[in-house]
């Protein structure tokens, strides 16, 4: 889906499938791009000095229209700032997630790496602030804790 002549998008979904940063650079990699940032959010084996043995991402009926809706703003806030093809595509995954996986992944394609950068970064921090995703840990010593419910 193309929202400008300078940026578009290619991705910004939620996925109950599994998602990479090899399937993300490759959906915006062009002869235009000079750069190409990636980011992957991978599940860890810890947090708060406890073991974690998984996650479930819980995400609100309204989270796939916030997710374009959050991409669709960023663009709308650039646009107008590349010569060339700016190319995005974002994931976050929903669902049971194993130690390693990928759970957010963002990609973007630009001519200058600082441009490609900023947005990347920029893209991630939002995703992260404004859909309504809730993460539910399981620990090793077989206790739950909810993450993001109740922000």
């Amino acid at each position: 889906m193309t929202t400008e002549t300078d940026f578009e998008v290619i991705s910004a979904i939620l996925s109950a499938e599994p998602i990479s940063v090899d399937q993300a650079i490759a959906a915006v990699e062009s002869d235009t791009a000079g750069a190409v940032v990636s980011f992957s959010g991978v599940v860890r084996n810890h947090d708060g000095g406890k073991p974690v043995d998984r996650l479930s991402y819980s995400a609100h009926p309204t989270a796939h229209q916030v997710m374009a809706d959050v991409v669709a703003k960023l663009v709308a806030e650039h646009s107008g700032e590349a010569a060339q093809p700016v190319r995005i595509w974002a994931a976050h995954r929903i669902g049971m997630l194993e130690i390693g996986e990928p759970a957010l992944v963002c990609a973007v394609a630009a001519a200058h790496r600082g441009q490609a950068f900023a947005v990347c970064s920029e893209l991630v921090d939002r995703i992260k602030a404004q859909v309504p995703i809730w993460k539910e840990q399981f620990f090793s010593d077989g206790t739950v804790e909810w993450v993001g419910a109740g922000e």
